[in-house]
Order: structure tokens, then C-alpha cells, then sequence
């Protein structure tokens, strides 16, 4: 039953010409659920009626069917709208337990793809906090539009191609040691990359050298594809390691290299179709029309592509490769001139599907206020973060639960759900300030705050051995358990407007609202005693549990049932 369809429907059968999609948009909450549990607004009624708004809202709040309702009453110029709490928590309640963690499913999206290009770290690079917001929210969106019927296409489009192999290569050759690599590859290759670096500033035929090894490179030389393979291959196996650790997977990991051999055919498209201008012995498309200042830089003077030559040629690939309804990028803010650009380009090339692109940015995660940078060494590294993380969720699950049997696998999921839910609850565009204390803070707006609402109704669970019946009827119209079954209720609305926003905050502070609403509900209420309301009570608990773990499992949380 949905509610606010209900009330349009009533209200747009007393006004003639007032369209339902109208009511919707205008209907509001109420803060004090003393005066309703949802109001509609009478003050854009007042031109076309010619009435004063407390008049059309008492005429219509007269003609108002009621029988679908507590009561509906005229206050000033609202309509306020009370709900039949057992009715509406009897139909909820039914619905959970009949569904499960399928409960808020939805076919939007037919089972067409949508291609998210998340995370994409730069190899021979160390994976540092820089590089957990696109990994996060990218994994967080994919679970969200699967959710509403669309197929996710993770797409890991590593940094792997560019002069800093060169550079890599020429420091491997002069003081690289192999079985130091393969013992600590990102620490090592790092090194020398920072070597090479500070090396060059001196000797800058060093640059030169890097230079003719990154061109040996592209000619396909078999000593500088065998080295940069092996960078490669044994920096994934350290971002694998680090992929397993935070649960996310990946369906592609087709990176900057792979489209090579793709661009000839982007720069001939541009080409056939007239669109490139030459500009200081550069190729550019002008994209003045889009009020796209700068023109986008096909190719340099010297006939190297850049970024979006290659973003391009990704771009057709992808289309061809998946058909998707969405393509998604997940990357940083400072980055969106570029995919201003990159729609633009496509859009010139006639491609209509460009429109179907959206760069989805992100704020910076700052240390102390102060912006993270590999190169000054100020920079957080995600691998001894997750263990402290865990560390330190371990010591607080020791202090209130010493005899959990697996300490170990639980500490594991607060501790790395804790980092990730810290950065999930953060409004995208907003940065935030790591700080691993807050994170991992069983108090306050935090991950393990609501895995352990989750873990307490699992225990008043196995306490009452309650098991939910689909024969059964479930119904409560008391205050507080009426705020946990509108948000219940809500929930399939709010996954909607999550993926529509590309917004996995709007999870997070629903998780955080629905865990706090119980533990307000669980402080008045004695569940397990004795009473008529018992079963239903208890049929509550089951339901809050399950959609929490729900909302969880969209941001990629686990939710243990014991901490």
C-alpha cells in the first residue's frame, strides 16, 4: 500500500483538473507527528479556487474519503492526514516477512547494464584512503541499481600506461632488485619511483632516458613490455589483496593500456566528420557551442593522445561491449571539466547515448584539514588502516562481549565496515576529515552503532526462538513502533531516490534513523514479556533486523548477528 499514492488519489478526486503527480509533489511531512503523518498544503490551490487556503483546506479535508484513514483534519491552511497504523503496519510486516531481503526490490531497470567505472588505482602506486571513495561509493551504487533491476558492470580502469613507466623502467634498470619486488612490490616500485623522480630534478637526462623507454613501450619493445607486465601483474596482486579485504570485486579491469590499439579509430570518427581543428600544430574539437571554454585536446603536436582520446575510445568500447543504459564514473571533482568534455566530444560525434553518461564526483578526505598527497608523503595507506580499524573494533567487541566464539570474523566486519560506512554516510560532494576514532565508535552516527541495533534484535530474537509466519497477521498502532514501520515502508522510495542521486549517503542516514528509531522503541517497550502485542512486537524486531541488514548490504556492510 503506498500511502502517499493513496492520499493523491483522494485529494485529486475532490479538486477537478489536480493532477495526482501535483499532490505528490506537494505533500510534506510533518515534524511533529502530533499533527499528522503526512499534510498537503492548500496555498496552491488559492489562485485557481479563489479562496483563502484555510477554506479550501477544510472543504477538502470534509470531502475526504476517511474510511481509508484514522482521521483527516483541516489545521489552518493543511490538510493533515492520519494513517490507519495497524492496517499499514499489519500490510509492512507482511511484506518483510513474506520477502525477505528481497523486501524493496524493483524492476526500474529491466535488466539493462549500467557500466561503473570505480576505484581505478594507478599501478606501482600505494592504495591509500585517496582511492577508497571511488571504490566505495562505486561498489555502494552497483548494489544500489541492482537492487531497482539493472545489471552492474564494475570496471576497474587502472592507471597503467604513461611516461612514469618510462621512468619506472630506466629506475629498475639502475637499482631495482627483483626479489625485493616480488617480496614488497608497491613499497618497493614506489621507491624507486620517488627516486627516479628526485633524481631527474638533478639530471635531466634521466627524464630523456624515460622518455625513449616509454616510447620502446609503445613500439611494443619486448624487454619494456615484459618489465611492465610484471609491475602489472604484481601490483594487482597486492590491490587484490586489499579488494578482498573490503569485500568489493570487480568485472573488468581493462585499464588505461588496453585502449591502445583502440584511439586510431576515435581520431578517424573525428576526422570523416570534420571535427578536428588544428591549434598551435595540435588536434583539438572546439566546444565553444556546449559553453565549454577550452577545446578538447585530441593530440599533442608531437602526435601523442591524451585522456580523453583514450576516455573516448573506452567510452565506444564500452557502449559496444555492454549496451548500457547508464555509464557511470566515479572519480573525483577536480576531474569534472574533463567529462564536460567527454560528453561534449561524443555528443559532436552524434552519439546520442552520450546523454546516458554522468560523472558521479566526490569530495576530498582531508587529515587534520589538510589535503593527502603521495608525493609530499602525506597520505593515509588503506592497508594499515583496515588492521587498525580492525584492531580497535576487536578491543570494544572484548570489553562487551568476551565470549563471542568468532571474535575474529566479527571484528573483521565492524572494523572494515566501520571505514567504509564513515565515508558513505558523507554527502558525496562533501569531503570529511579522516579520523579512525570516530569511525570505529560504537556511539554516535557510525557503522558499528547500527551493526550492533542489528546484533541486539538478534539477540531478542534467539531469546524469544522467534520464528515469523507468513499465515500469521502482524499489526501494532502504538507511537513509537509507528516510526519504525513509516520508515520500513519507506524504504523502497528511499533506494530509488539513493540510485537516482548516484547518493549512497541517503542509505546511510536511513540506517542510521532506523537503528536509532528501535533503540528509542526497544528503551520504552518490553518486548518479551508477556502480552498480546508480543508476536507482533517480535514480528517488528525481525523486520527492522532484516531491512537494516538490507540497507547494510547496500553499502557494502556486513551485519553480524552477535557483537
Amino acid at each position: 500500500m503506498d500511502t502517499k499514492q493513496l492520499i493523491a488519489s483522494e485529494i485529486a478526486k475532490v479538486v477537478p483538473n489536480l493532477e495526482q503527480h501535483t499532490v505528490l509533489s506537494l505533500l510534506e511531512t510533518p515534524k511533529n507527528s502530533d499533527m499528522g503523518d503526512l499534510a498537503f498544503p492548500a496555498f496552491s490551490l488559492a489562485k485557481i479556487m479563489r479562496k483563502a487556503p484555510q477554506i479550501i483546506a477544510s472543504d477538502i479535508a470534509e470531502q475526504i474519503d476517511a474510511s481509508f484513514f484514522e482521521k483527516v483534519v483541516a489545521v489552518g491552511p493543511y490538510i493533515n492526514f492520519f494513517l490507519d497504523k495497524s492496517s499499514i503496519s499489519a500490510d509492512i510486516l507482511g511484506q518483510v516477512v513474506a520477502q525477505g531481503s528481497n523486501y524493496a526490490n524493483q524492476e526500474i531497470g529491466g535488466g539493462r547494464n549500467v557500466a561503473i567505472d570505480m576505484s581505478s588505482p594507478n599501478i606501482a602506486k600505494p592504495f591509500s584512503i585517496g582511492h577508497l571513495r571511488s571504490t566505495v561509493i562505486g561498489d555502494s551504487l552497483a548494489n544500489l541499481f541492482e537492487k531497482i533491476g539493472y545489471k552492474a558492470v564494475k570496471i576497474n580502469h587502472l592507471g597503467d600506461w604513461g611516461k612514469q613507466f618510462g621512468m619506472l623502467i630506466v629506475a629498475y634498470k639502475k637499482w631495482g632488485d627483483e626479489e625485493a619486488v616480488k617480496a614488497h612490490p608497491i613499497n618497493e616500485l614506489l621507491k624507486l619511483y620517488i627516486r627516479i623522480n628526485a633524481e631527474a630534478e638533478e639530471h635531466p637526462e634521466l627524464d630523456e632516458e624515460a622518455r625513449d623507454w616509454f616510447r620502446k613501450l609503445e613500439a611494443g619493445d619486448e624487454e619494456a613490455i615484459a618489465l611492465w607486465q610484471w609491475f602489472r601483474d604484481e601490483s594487482l596482486v597486492e590491490f587484490n589483496r586489499l579488494y578482498d579485504e573490503l569485500g568489493v570485486t570487480f568485472d573488468s579491469f581493462n585499464g588505461e593500456a588496453f585502449y591502445n590499439d583502440k584511439m586510431d579509430e576515435v581520431v578517424d570518427i573525428l576526422t570523416e566528420k570534420g571535427l578536428l581543428e588544428e591549434s598551435q600544430g595540435a588536434q583539438v574539437v572546439n566546444l565553444e557551442k556546449y559553453d565549454i571554454e577550452h577545446p578538447a585536446l585530441i593530440k599533442k603536436s608531437d602526435g601523442a593522445t591524451l585522456y580523453i582520446t583514450r576516455d573516448l575510445a573506452a567510452a565506444l568500447y564500452r557502449k559496444r561491449q555492454y549496451d548500457f543504459a547508464k555509464s557511470v564514473y566515479v572519480v573525483g571533482n577536480e576531474q569534472s571539466a574533463h567529462f564536460k568534455q567527454l560528453k561534449a566530444v561524443l555528443k559532436e560525434m552524434g552519439y546520442a547515448w552520450s546523454d546516458d553518461i554522468t560523472h558521479v564526483p566526490f569530495g576530498l578526505v582531508t587529515k587534520e584539514g589538510k589535503k593527502l598527497s603521495t608525493r609530499k608523503g602525506n597520505v593515509i595507506l588503506l592497508e594499515p588502516t583496515v588492521a587498525e580499524a580492525i584492531s580497535r573494533a576487536a578491543a570494544q567487541i572484548e570489553g562487551k562481549n568476551p565470549n563471542l566464539a568468532n571474535k575474529e570474523e566479527v571484528a573483521h566486519a565492524v572494523g572494515v565496515g566501520a571505514i567504509k560506512f564513515y565515508d558513505l554516510k558523507t554527502d558525496r560532494l562533501n569531503g570529511y576529515d579522516f579520523d579512525l576514532e570516530a569511525m570505529v565508535s560504537f556511539e554516535g552516527e557510525t557503522g558499528p552503532y547500527v551493526q550492533y541495533a542489528h546484533a541486539r534484535i538478534q539477540s531478542i530474537l534467539r531469546k524469544a526462538d522467534f520464528t515469523p509466519s507468513t499465515d500469521a497477521t502482524y499489526s501494532l498502532n502504538d507511537a513509537e513502533s509507528w516510526e519504525i514501520i513509516k520508515l520500513i515502508q519507506d524504504f523502497p522510495r528511499i533506494i530509488v531516490r539513493a540510485a537516482n542521486n548516484f547518493e549512497p549517503s541517503i542509505i546511510a542516514k536511513f540506517a542510521i534513523s532506523l537503528a536509532q528509531s528501535f533503540n528509542k522503541y526497544y528503551a520504552h517497550t518490553r518486548i518479551l514479556d508477556e502480552n498480546p502485542e508480543r508476536d507482533s512486537r517480535l514480528a517488528l524486531c525481525y523486520a527492522t533486523a532484516t531491512v537494516l541488514k538490507e540497507a547494510l548490504r547496500l553499502l557494502g556492510v556486513e551485519a553480524p548477528n552477535e557483537m
